[in-house]
């Protein structure tokens, strides 16, 4: 794992691919059985081998970072790249607050008694093994990491070539403080080579070796994953997200949501990209908040009663309702009431994140229930969409499939549970 591996043959290729799943399904057997003091040592340590190879990882990235400038990469996706020693300790701090959660391997879901004396548990198990496939982000490197061995799954990690020197210098930092602890190393694994084949290879499940698959990235790259996949996925293909201002929404509250769902920043998941507003609040709310968007150098696209409120509103098409534009750019349309809000939302949207604004309690649990999407808010903003901000501590994605890890994905949801049976000698009549 210390370097780049070119390979010609596809033979060579399925030989590498398949022993780095049977190290990681040996290595899952021994996290999962790992004491949480263990593990928690091991990723303490892990974090002080960053800080230890910080000048390595930093070289690493420079090579990394000159790469993409010569393929002409610029922008935000520089910026999500780039490493200095702040975010390389933001990196190793991380990795200290995964190791500082709660231990769910072996935690009691639920536990009752039947009449002929039995006593059921369920209990929180450890997935197995889990591939995560990202793109240019070097830190999902130690995050994904940390978060499957806190929660004793081992993890086979496949980076783009963007960020694969950095990556691949990232784990290895982790692997040698995985061993100082006396954790197995293949804990975790970096995928060391950016063929294209790798990735076909992860998502047929390795023979048997990989138990789910995490995809980080673009929707080219979740798309992919999602079509070929032979195991399950946890991801969210894209987050078209909306803001609904109910008839009995504070316009003050709806201005200060509003804002922040969709500007704080304009790239995340659960960036508002749809704002709905309710029919019986035309004329007092809707031109204050589509002129604060504007002013706030937020592009606005309307339907015909939005493009009245003020002349810089442009027309919506029908596609801006399907559109995650990651960017500066809203789409808003006034709804009839409750239903044809919930209805736009169910017809359009992608179950990722939604809100209602309004102070009839009885509206928003009616949303909150009928919205089927992982993370549903009354009077917050979506912005919010996030395992820290949940209490999680940390999360490796969010999930918007119906499979038990829904909305963001950390420590508990990357256990599965089984169920123990405790007896006294009943046989079964």
């Amino acid at each position: 794992m210390d370097e780049l591996i070119s390979y010609t043959e596809k033979s060579t290729l399925i030989q590498l691919i398949n022993s780095i799943g049977e190290k990681a399904r040996q290595a899952s057997h021994i996290v999962a059985n790992a004491p949480d003091d263990l593990k928690s040592l091991a990723l303490r340590s892990a974090a002080e081998m960053i800080r230890n190879n910080a000048a390595t990882i930093l070289d690493a990235n420079l090579l990394d970072i000159a790469d993409a400038e010569a393929r002409g990469t610029k922008g935000a996706f520089l910026d999500r790249l780039k490493l200095d020693s702040a975010r390389l300790e933001a990196i190793a701090k991380a990795v200290e607050d995964v190791a500082a959660l709660h231990d769910p391997v072996g935690h009691v879901l639920a536990e009752w008694t039947q009449p002929n004396g039995l006593r059921f548990q369920r209990v929180a198990t450890p997935l197995g093994v889990i591939g995560v496939i990202f793109e240019s982000r070097p830190n999902v490197t130690a995050d994904a990491a940390a978060l499957c061995v806190k929660s004793g799954n081992a993890a086979i990690l496949r980076t783009g070539s963007e960020s694969f020197r950095t990556s691949l210098e990232i784990a290895n930092a982790m692997r040698s403080g995985f061993g100082s602890a006396g954790l197995a190393e293949d804990a975790i694994q970096l995928v060391p080579t950016n063929d294209r084949d790798a990735v076909g290879l992860m998502l047929a499940g390795l023979n048997g070796t990989i138990d789910v698959i995490v995809p980080r990235g673009g929707k080219g790259l979740v798309g992919r994953v999602q079509d070929e996949a032979r195991v399950p996925v946890f991801a969210h293909l894209e987050g078209i997200c909306h803001v609904y201002v109910h008839a009995k929404a504070n316009l003050a509250m709806a201005e200060q949501i509003v804002l922040n769902a969709k500007l704080r920043r304009t790239g995340v998941c659960g960036a508002a990209e749809t704002l709905l507003v309710d029919q019986a609040t035309v004329s007092t709310h809707l031109k204050p908040l589509v002129e604060l968007l504007l002013d706030k150098g937020c592009v606005v696209r309307g339907d015909t009663l939005v493009q009245k409120s003020d002349p810089r509103v442009t027309a919506a098409s029908e596609e801006d309702w399907r559109t995650e534009y990651l960017d500066s750019i809203i789409a808003v349309k006034v709804v009839d009431g409750l239903d044809e809000a919930i209805a736009h939302i169910g017809k359009y949207g992608s179950h990722h994140t939604e809100s209602i604004i309004t102070d009839d309690q009885m509206a928003a649990e009616e949303f909150l229930k009928r919205v089927d999407s992982a993370i549903v808010l009354h009077n917050a903003s979506t912005q919010f969409a996030d395992g820290g901000e949940f209490g999680f501590g940390a999360e490796i994605g969010i999930a918007t499939g119906r499979m038990h890890a829904r909305g963001p994905v950390g420590i508990d949801q990357l256990c599965s549970f089984k169920y123990r049976v405790y007896g006294s000698g009943q046989i079964r009549p």
